[in-house]
C-alpha cells in the first residue's frame, strides 16, 4: 500500500486540521500557538521605545497632568508632615511652619505611648467602629435597594423626577441636614409640638445620647443615598433587555429576573464599593459630628476624627493628634488590603487585579 493511502488517525487528523480562517490549527497544538503569538505580540508590544509611547499617548498624559498636580499636592506631599507625630512640635519656633517641622525636638514613640495609654482615644475608636458598622448595614443596602425600584419603573419621566428628588440632598450642607432633622426631631421640632398640642409629653431625639448613633445614621442616608443611586443605576444600565426578555419567555418571575440577572450585574459595584467603604471606615463624618457634639456630649459623639481636631487645635498638641492620625491611616489601610483580598477570594476585582 503507498504512503498516501495511509489513514491517518483521528488524534492526528484533528491535530493537523487547519481553522477555517487559514490560522493556527484546532485543537490542543492550534490552542498552544495561539497562546505564543499573544505572548510573542505583547513582547514586541513591549519593546516599543519611550518616544514612540510617549508620543502614542501624548494627549492622553497631557489630560492627566492636572489631576496628578493636584493629586501630588494635596494628597501626597502632606503625608510628608507624619514626622510631626514623632516630635513635640511646636509651629510657633519658626515664623514658618515648614521650618518649625526641622527645629521641633524629637521624642521617638512617646507620643504613640501616651496614645495608647488614654482611655479617651480607645473609647473614640469604639464609638468610631460602632458608627461603622451601622451605617455599613443599615445605610449600604439602601441605595442598592432603591435603585433597584427606580430601575423597575417604566414611564422614564417618573425615573427622572424620583431620582432627582433622592439625589437632591447630596448638595446640600451638613449644617442644613442637622438643622432640618432639628426642625423634625428636636425638643421644639414638628413632632414634639403636635405631640404636646393632642395632650402628649414632646420627645427631642436630638439631645439622647442613647439613639444618637442611629440619628447620625439615618441623616447619612438622607443625605447620601442618591449619590449611590446613580453609581448603582450607571451599572444597571449596561444590562442588555435581551437578558430580561429571554428570562420572562422562559417563565422567570420579576423577583427571579432580579436575582439572576440584575443583582449578578451589580455585584462587581458592590463589592469595588463595599471594599472602599471599609478602607473608609475610620472616618464616619467629621463635621456631622462636630455639629452635635455639644448637644449630645462627647461620650455619644466622639470619635477619632473629632478625637484628633480636639487634641490637635484645641489643645494644640500636635504632635499627639498626629500620631494618632498616624494610627487611623495605617488602621485604614490595612482593612483595605484585607476587604481587597476577600474581594479576590469572591472572584471580584476589587480595588486592583491581582
Amino acid at each position: 500500500m503507498s504512503h498516501s493511502t495511509v489513514p491517518r488517525s483521528r488524534a492526528g487528523a484533528k491535530a493537523g486540521r487547519r481553522s477555517p480562517d487559514g490560522g493556527p490549527p484546532d485543537g490542543a497544538a492550534g490552542r498552544a500557538a495561539r497562546r505564543r503569538a499573544r505572548r510573542s505580540a505583547g513582547r514586541d508590544a513591549g519593546k516599543l521605545g519611550f518616544r514612540l509611547r510617549f508620543g502614542r499617548d501624548r494627549t492622553l498624559i497631557l489630560m492627566t497632568l492636572p489631576a496628578i498636580a493636584l493629586v501630588l499636592l494635596f494628597n501626597y506631599i502632606p503625608v510628608l508632615g507624619n514626622i510631626v507625630a514623632f516630635q513635640d512640635y511646636d509651629p510657633y519656633l519658626s515664623d514658618n511652619g515648614f521650618v518649625a517641622m526641622f527645629q521641633s525636638p524629637w521624642t521617638g514613640l512617646e507620643n504613640f505611648q501616651r496614645i495608647f495609654a488614654d482611655s479617651g482615644f480607645w473609647h473614640a475608636l469604639q464609638n468610631t467602629f460602632v458608627l461603622f458598622f451601622l451605617q455599613l448595614v443599615l445605610y449600604f443596602p439602601i441605595p442598592v435597594g432603591l435603585a433597584l425600584l427606580i430601575n423597575s419603573v417604566v414611564r422614564p419621566r417618573v425615573r427622572a423626577v424620583a431620582q432627582a428628588v433622592m439625589y437632591l440632598p447630596h448638595f446640600f450642607s451638613w449644617v442644613l441636614v442637622v438643622t432640618v432633622f432639628q426642625q423634625i426631631f428636636g425638643g421644639a421640632g414638628i413632632i414634639a409640638q403636635t405631640l404636646r398640642q393632642h395632650g402628649h409629653q414632646g420627645i427631642d431625639l436630638m439631645t439622647d445620647p442613647g439613639i444618637f448613633k442611629f440619628l447620625v445614621t439615618a441623616e447619612g442616608v438622607w443625605k447620601d443615598a442618591g449619590w449611590g443611586i446613580i453609581v448603582f443605576l450607571a451599572a444597571l444600565s449596561s444590562v442588555s433587555p435581551d437578558l430580561y426578555e429571554a428570562a420572562a419567555m422562559d417563565g422567570a418571575g420579576r423577583w427571579r429576573r432580579m436575582w439572576h440577572i440584575t443583582l449578578p450585574a451589580l455585584r462587581p459595584v458592590i463589592a469595588l464599593l463595599l471594599v472602599l467603604r471599609v478602607g473608609d471606615a475610620l472616618t464616619v463624618g467629621f463635621e456631622q459630628l462636630l455639629l452635635q457634639r455639644d448637644s449630645v456630649g462627647p461620650g455619644a459623639s466622639e470619635v477619632l476624627d473629632t478625637y484628633v481636631w480636639w487634641n490637635g487645635i484645641r489643645n494644640q498638641d500636635f504632635g499627639y493628634a498626629a500620631a494618632a492620625g498616624l494610627i487611623k491611616g495605617v488602621v485604614g489601610l490595612g482593612l483595605v488590603l484585607t476587604a481587597n483580598k476577600v474581594a479576590h477570594l469572591m472572584g471580584e476585582q476589587g480595588v486592583y487585579k491581582k
